[in-house]
């Protein structure tokens, strides 16, 4: 969203098949159609993001996905290049965690420019990440950085600054790793708020455009 406020042209494709968030967290509901020849038109957000996704397909968002890795891998690989896309400057590609079937098929079959990680404070999520980290090592993926989600909290009484997850030493693993630290996520009920509300493209801080 800070990309596209930015006058970047963004796509966003939702690897994650069996957990899908990203049609919610934008309010969109529309089924994605066909273009004349053949290929898939994605599903437009109200600011201008084109979008696909599996809950895009289903008769209900609650409608399980129960596919073993190879389905898992095709849709993925067909969204990349049966989705009418046009011109884009970023096209973004979520991932669910870990180093499963969807992580795979991205790193192995998809031209990317690089990966982010993602993790929180805690150095149990820092071992899972950590994991992902090789893995992109072992398949020559550039790692563009890393990103702390749930790094702090401000008490919106006091204004104190706290670490509910505690300091896992991300800046540690980061060092340790050659790894640039894009920047830290603090927890804000605004942003729950705004994804479950599916206006996900109303919220702005300054930490979302210093990290974009």
């Amino acid at each position: 969203v800070a990309l596209r406020r930015a006058d970047k042209r963004v796509g966003i494709l939702d690897a994650d098949i069996t957990g899908p968030s990203i049609p919610r967290l934008f309010g969109l509901t529309d089924r994605p159609a066909m273009t004349k020849d053949g290929g898939i038109r994605p599903v437009v957000s109200r600011g201008g993001i084109p979008v696909i996704s599996i809950n895009l397909m289903l008769e209900d968002e609650d409608q399980p996905v129960i596919w073993r890795g190879p389905l898992v891998a095709a849709a993925i690989k067909q969204f990349f290049s049966e989705v009418a896309w046009g011109e884009l400057d970023y096209l973004l590609i979520d991932l669910p965690p870990g180093t499963g079937d969807a992580p795979l098929t991205v790193l192995q079959s998809l031209p990317l420019d690089g990966i982010i990680l993602v993790t929180s404070p805690q150095v149990l999520a820092q071992m899972i990440v950590r994991k992902a980290q090789h893995m992109a090592e072992s398949l020559n993926v550039p790692i563009l950085g890393l990103v702390e989600n749930f790094s702090t909290y401000r008490c919106p009484h006091c204004g104190q600054v706290s670490l509910p997850f505690g300091d896992g030493g991300v800046a540690e693993m980061v060092d340790a790793a050659g790894i640039d630290l894009l920047g830290r996520l603090p927890i804000d009920p605004a942003v729950a708020a705004a994804g479950d509300a599916g206006t996900i493209e109303t919220y702005r801080a300054d930490w979302v455009e210093a990290m974009a």
